[in-house]
């Protein structure tokens, strides 16, 4: 399998060609900072770069002999530059990270960072405001605190802040809907404002009490608590005071200085570099308030060649480029363009960010630890990356491949009865599962219930036939397929592996080795038939690890396409009649919902009950009556 950074002419003339198409886009190119882009024969983005003077810059690339290896690949394979110009050289490195974020060119260092983060978020646009975590897009009228390394990490604080003031994790339609308090307030988790039991202002008390502690102001909070429990025992309220008490040991633990929670550190990330055997591990800590909101490791892609700190140049620009950056970032390495990185993210932040490698105190100790963990994180992925290439080369002498696969894909299907039918891939690789590479698959065709022939049919159409005519198109060029699998791995006998070579000879598909497993008797685990074309259907040895390997992958499919399943089945049963009504869209059936209850009610409602309906028009109420009324609707016409 191609790599994606070979070149198929000699490198001398393709060094010349490339040479050309940059000293033509040089003509018009002008001194102002900015970005380019360099795009290869098809128009795919293959390098994304900054510039003080664009100019100046691209300049260089026309001496490729002056080059770094990589650097040369990328010339020799450019056909035209795009740019971008900036006012600034620190707006230029905003976009350059924001480019190569969504683009992924193959010439960049490029962060592997597929997850949100989640935060904590008090919604404050309630008179009884929620605490919970959220991801995803910011909602309007809350205030947050975070990131957090993982959620693990923010229900750890959640759980705090639950124990310690009170505050309800419900949401509004749970909250609105409950007549006597929940576990939670039996659990001493919740005052259980749902019903009564704490006034709005008294709430509001324990809401800014929160508020305090999640900023940092501590000290603060406990002085105002111990205040509160003296005044309660003077008045002689020895269970409030007793629950005051409570709610003070509850968080005072963490308060506690260490290497884990920095007392020197308020609010900042640790950012701990770490390379060995041509890879690197950025180890990032999170600190806010004075606590530590946990830690992930990151493993940038395409960083061979490069030096640590180039990387974790990269990195920092690519990393806030979707959340605010904190007022103080240390780093256990000096950042190359650290005054023109700091402008960015002070730019991006609105207020000042510092980048700092301390050399001495806590601050120095605390970027120890984390190059620690970087460390280790590091050599835990080496040894994983070798017991996982030893697999695949199991695999490539199993099946006579002509190298250990890079890429394999496995296929399942999903379905009751031919309802809710779905086929999914996964891929796994050199470094296990590649989870953003999964694909679901809805099955849109007119298959008769139960044909996993068909289903199967349907998705290697959708999967290999444009790419197939693409390629088909292309060959002439010299270009490979991008994210072509090494192997097809199918879950399924021989039925299930002929349908499937069928597909692929018709599409022209022969250079993908294909291999089917199908469970032995009894469907027992460990007796497995592998079928695969020349050869008659085979078994591995019982305890054979590659035959392991070969089960988790199948198992893996097989939990893919049961909660694809589920999730597509349990979304077909939340759907409403109301649905089906031609002008009712998500406000209008919110809106009948909360007045009739049920979609039984809406239907058993007469016409001016209809109209009776915040938003619901004279037109609309006709139009919901007679949906569930045809009859009365052939009477008024006729």
């Amino acid at each position: 399998m191609s790599d994606g950074t070979e070149v198929e002419a000699e490198p001398a003339a393709a060094d010349l060609r490339g040479v050309e198409a940059i000293r033509e886009a040089l003509r018009t190119m002008p001194l102002s900072p900015g970005v380019y882009r360099m795009l290869g024969a098809r128009g795919e983005v293959l390098y994304v770069g900054k510039a003080r003077s664009l100019r100046k810059r691209v300049t260089a690339y026309t001496r490729p002999q002056q080059l770094p290896e990589r650097l040369r690949l990328m010339v020799a394979n450019t056909s035209a530059m795009e740019i971008v110009t900036t006012r600034t050289e620190a707006e230029a490195l905003l976009l350059e990270a924001n480019f190569i974020k969504r683009m992924k060119p193959r010439f960049n260092i490029l962060l592997r960072d597929d997850k949100t983060f989640p935060w904590l978020m008090l919604t404050e646009n309630h008179p009884f405001p929620q605490i919970t975590k959220q991801r995803g897009q910011p909602v309007k009228g809350a205030t947050y605190w975070g990131p957090f390394a993982s959620a693990w990490s923010v229900n750890q604080t959640l759980n705090l802040i639950e124990r310690a003031f009170l505050l309800r994790s419900c949401n509004d339609s749970v909250f609105n809907n409950r007549t006597r308090p929940c576990l939670l307030h039996q659990i001493k988790r919740c005052c259980a404002p749902c019903v009564g039991r704490i006034p709005e202002a008294e709430y509001a008390g324990l809401v800014e009490q929160a508020k305090l502690f999640l900023s940092g102001r501590n000290s603060d909070l406990q002085r105002a608590l111990a205040e509160e429990m003296e005044r309660a025992s003077e008045a002689l309220e020895f269970e409030r005071a007793a629950v005051i008490r409570d709610r003070i040991r509850g968080f005072s633990g963490l308060q506690e200085s260490g290497v884990v929670n920095p007392a020197s550190v308020e609010d900042a990330d640790v950012l701990a570099v770490w390379a060995e055997a041509g890879q690197v591990c950025i180890q990032v800590f999170f600190v806010r308030g004075g606590r530590n909101n946990g830690n992930r490791p990151f493993f940038p892609a395409q960083v061979q060649g490069e030096e640590p700190v180039e990387v974790l140049a990269a990195f920092l620009l690519q990393f806030y480029d979707d959340k605010p950056p904190p007022p103080l970032v240390l780093v256990n390495e000096e950042v190359p363009e650290q005054a023109l990185i700091e402008e960015a993210l002070s730019l991006k932040r609105g207020r000042k960010v510092e980048i700092l490698r301390p050399q001495r105190g806590e601050k120095r100790q605390v970027i120890d630890h984390a190059a620690l963990n970087a460390r280790e994180a590091l050599e835990r992925r080496l040894a994983e990356s070798a017991g996982q290439r030893k697999l695949l080369e199991g695999v490539a002498a199993l099946f006579d491949l002509s190298a250990p696969p890079e890429r394999i894909e496995v296929y399942d299907n999903s379905h009751i009865m031919g309802t809710n039918a779905y086929g999914v891939m996964i891929v796994a690789g050199p470094e296990g599962f590649i989870k953003r590479a999964y694909r679901k698959y809805g099955i849109r065709g007119d298959i008769a219930p139960g044909d996993d022939f068909a289903m199967m049919r349907e998705v290697m159409e959708r999967r290999f036939g444009k790419a197939a005519q693409k390629d088909m198109r292309e060959e002439t060029r010299g270009e490979t397929r991008e994210d072509w699998p090494d192997l097809l791995l199918i879950d399924g006998g021989a039925g299930q592996f002929g349908a499937v070579r069928g597909v692929l000879d018709e599409l022209g598909v022969t250079d993908v080795a294909l291999v089917a497993i199908a469970k032995g008797p009894d469907r027992d685990a460990g007796r497995e038939w592998l079928h695969m074309e020349g050869r008659a259907p085979f078994q591995l040895p019982p305890r054979d690890p590659v035959l392991y390997y070969l089960q988790r992958l199948r198992d893996e499919a097989h939990r893919f396409a049961i909660t694809t399943h589920r999730a597509g089945r349990s979304k077909g049963l939340r759907r409403s009649e109301l649905d089906e009504i031609p002008g009712v869209g998500p406000s209008r059936k919110r809106a009948l919902l909360n007045h009739f209850g049920s979609a039984r009610g809406v239907r058993d409602a007469g016409m001016q009950e209809l109209e009776a309906v915040a938003g619901i028009s004279s037109e609309t109420a006709r139009l919901i009556y007679g949906h569930f009324h045809p009859e009365w609707v052939r009477d008024t016409e006729s």
